[in-house]
């Protein structure tokens, strides 16, 4: 999960990576391009969890459908903490700088706007079998 640097936690939440899936790309192909453009963390989808609509009024007039997926990440080699963030958002906004962290599974509901959604999917046996530290995407 991540929080941004230079936003207030009350305006950006916490959150996982997210974002648009490109023409020709595959959803799960996102998300793990998604998850390594926005932490540097090479993953792998271990499941996919389904697919939710989200309406984001009053922040903007739009509802997104969000795909949810079960990633593991193919190197643990990663501090507990560390920085990250977008040089050149696709929004077009300016430089973005996040702090990235792992949490337990059991602490996913702190995320803001729906991004833990489909947690339940994840199975007790699946959590403790597979080292689920944290992304989940769009």
């Amino acid at each position: 999960m991540f929080t941004h640097d230079d936003v207030p936690l009350e305006v950006g939440g916490v959150q996982v990576p997210a974002g648009t899936i490109e023409p020709s790309e595959t959803p799960d192909a996102a998300v793990v391009r998604e998850v390594l453009e926005e932490t540097g963390v090479m993953a792998r989808v271990v499941a996919s969890l389904g697919v939710e609509r989200y309406d984001v009024w009053p922040s903007k007039p739009e509802v997104h459908e969000r795909h949810f997926f079960q990633l593991e990440p193919l190197d643990d080699s990663r501090d507990e903490q560390w920085s990250a963030g977008e040089c050149d958002p696709s929004d077009g906004g300016s430089a973005q700088r996040w702090t990235c962290q792992w949490i337990d599974l059991e602490q996913a509901h702190v995320l803001c706007a729906g991004f833990g959604a489909r947690l339940g999917e994840i199975s007790p046996q699946d959590a403790n079998s597979v080292d689920f530290r944290g992304p989940e995407g769009e």
